[in-house]
């Protein structure tokens, strides 16, 4: 089994318990090398409610990946507020809840959004 075939395993598994709803919108992250970006998805109009990435965060934010994946966080708890959206559901992909995802998931809890 190569890493490519582990990966779209463990997304389908994700994915298969994971929807977003109107009442409970899906928070999907997406992770390259030199970025992180967050979508708020809802899956029965298949449209996009919100989306930032750390090019939205300026370049006031100086430190670590990790560093910058928590500001993210943060950052689009405060915007997802603003739009009255407070209860969401966290979809991690294909990616191992370690590091700069779960950065963005204790952001986004620090920022007053509920998983």
């Amino acid at each position: 089994m190569n890493k490519i075939n582990i990966k779209t395993k463990r997304k389908i598994r994700v994915r298969s318990k994971v929807k977003g709803t109107l009442a409970r919108l899906r928070l999907s992250v997406h992770r390259s090398n030199k970025s992180i970006y967050a979508q708020l998805i809802n899956d029965d109009k298949a449209e996009t409610v919100l989306g930032v990435s750390e090019k939205h965060l300026g370049k006031d934010v100086k430190g670590k990946k990790s560093d910058k994946a928590k500001e993210l966080g943060l950052f689009l708890a405060k915007l997802a507020i603003s739009k009255k959206i407070k209860n969401v559901v966290f979809d991690r992909g294909s990616y191992v809840y370690h590091g700069r995802i779960k950065q963005v998931a204790e952001g986004a809890r620090e920022g007053g959004l509920k998983f």
